[in-house]
């Protein structure tokens, strides 16, 4: 699409104004005149791709030890002799549970720095940390036990707190309202896609003769190449990067409502806290991430040691919900943006909506699997892709309920619901090691998959009554006159 290089009748128009008038003459003309010279596909999605990468990269770091631990800790999973093995550890479920000790830190710091100073060199160097400690674990877990494991995974959740907040205000400030549902859920879509490939890359490699450790080389290598190429290609906004066309940059300032960068507004904390919406946002997307998290950490150990299938077989169907997950997502994302930009529903109807169908329908199943026998193994896979699957929706529902809300807080919003809803990522897996004493024991697993139910349901009904997807009066400072 020709910009405003290639109209040399704009060059006259511009040449005989001041700076500033020429940006407002500038501004008009491309809103008023030639809107659709905006490119349908351009800088943003380059943007994307690398928010994408980021959190592909980021769970698979987190999934490849709620994997690859079935082969730390079992030498019969072992086909090299020469790689060592941990059965002496009784720790697991505290193991797994570390990542987020450190995850929980940083998010509200995270948020808040991201929309004041920008995200890009936050995620950077923090994701450089993670990636370092990350390749190293191997040689952590051999000299230092699994203490020493605890202390990595910690450091690198504390890496990883920096991830959404960070990538929130980054899509609050690259995409456009009219495409929030689709690219949103492209960005956080990104775990599961990088879920589906760790849990089988981490299987497969677990199997082999390289053995446990080379998925976490692996890992770390990717990493340091994300790291790379976000230095490369990375901007904080469309005003900032050297060479985004001027009507794609024109196009995401005007449906943003901002396009002056430099305002920064002071965060409203005592407006946020006492905001209604962002406690039902805060309520649902801490009942989600108990059921995910829940589910992330412990299919493994349940098809090991419940439906009895190997190693190799394992990483396959626990990757099968994820992959149901990630294909859905594209689909829901296209639905809730159609349905919203043809004025079917309302932002906020369109929101709850594919939120409940995203936390009820995965409480169904986990109730019907609760009374699933260990000898009804694909009864048991079905029901595990209807709970992870069905649970696309929730990306056109609360995923980007944040930028809804406060675009110009949006990462702040995020640190904060994403902060401490994620303790539930410390708590599920210690519920299981309370539960679970017997890990062949079908009924104790049905404790922990009606616990996880009754959380999904709870907390997306209080969406229902009290969420919103309106912009918040707190977004922009009132104007004394």
């Amino acid at each position: 699409m020709a910009g405003q290089e290639d109209r040399p009748e704009s060059q006259g128009l511009f040449a005989a104004v001041s700076i500033d008038t020429k940006q407002k003459v500038e501004k008009q003309y491309f809103e008023e005149e030639c809107p659709e010279t905006a490119p349908r596909i351009g800088t943003r999605h380059l943007q994307i791709l690398l928010y994408f990468l980021v959190g592909f990269i980021g769970f698979g770091f987190r999934v490849v030890l709620s994997v690859g631990i079935v082969a730390m800790m079992d030498p019969k999973t072992n086909n090299n002799p020469a790689i060592l093995t941990y059965p002496e550890w009784t720790d697991k479920n505290v193991i797994l549970s570390a990542f987020f000790w450190g995850y929980i830190i940083p998010q509200v710091f995270a948020g808040w720095a991201a929309s004041r100073f920008g995200a890009k060199w936050f995620l950077v160097i923090t994701f450089t940390i993670n990636s370092i400690v990350g390749f190293f674990i191997p040689f952590t877990a051999r000299l230092l036990g699994s203490k020493g494991v605890m202390l990595s995974r910690a450091i690198q959740g504390f890496c990883q707190g920096f991830i959404f907040p960070s990538l929130t205000h980054l899509l609050s400030q690259w995409v456009p309202s009219e495409e929030r549902s689709i690219l949103g859920t492209i960005v956080y879509a990104s775990g599961p896609c990088g879920t589906i490939l760790a849990m089988f890359i981490t299987g497969m490699i677990s199997a082999s003769w390289y053995g446990w450790p080379m998925a976490f080389y692996l890992y770390g290598v990717l990493g340091i190449c994300w790291c790379v190429a976000m230095v490369c290609l990375g901007y904080d906004s469309p005003a900032l990067h050297p060479s985004i066309s001027t009507a794609e940059r024109l196009y995401i300032e005007k449906s943003l409502g901002h396009t002056n960068k430099k305002t920064k507004y002071p965060t409203p904390w005592k407006a946020i806290f006492s905001s209604g919406p962002v406690w039902a946002l805060f309520i649902t997307q801490t009942g989600n991430n108990y059921c995910f998290w829940t589910l992330l950490t412990q299919i493994p150990s349940y098809m090991n040691y419940v439906m009895n299938f190997n190693i190799k077989e394992n990483s396959v169907l626990s990757a099968l919900p994820y992959l149901t997950l990630w294909i859905l997502s594209f689909g829901v994302g296209f639905a809730s943006d159609f349905i919203i930009n043809r004025g079917f529903l309302t932002r906020t109807t369109s929101r709850k909506i594919f939120n409940s169908l995203g936390l009820f329908i995965p409480a169904v199943a986990l109730v019907l699997l609760g009374y699933t026998g260990a000898d009804q193994a694909t009864q048991a896979v079905a029901l595990l892709i209807i709970a992870v699957g069905s649970n696309a929706f929730h990306y056109s529902g609360f995923s980007v309920n944040h930028i809804d809300l406060s675009p110009n807080h949006a990462g702040t919003v995020m640190g904060l619901c994403n902060g401490f809803s994620q303790i539930t990522g410390v708590v599920a897996p210690l519920v299981v090691q309370f539960f679970v004493t017997n890990e062949t024991d079908p009924s104790q697993w049905r404790i922990i998959f009606f616990i996880t139910a009754a959380f999904n349901i709870l907390t997306a009904t209080a969406f229902d009554i009290f969420g919103s997807g309106k912009v918040q009066p707190w977004n922009e400072p009132e104007v004394k006159n």
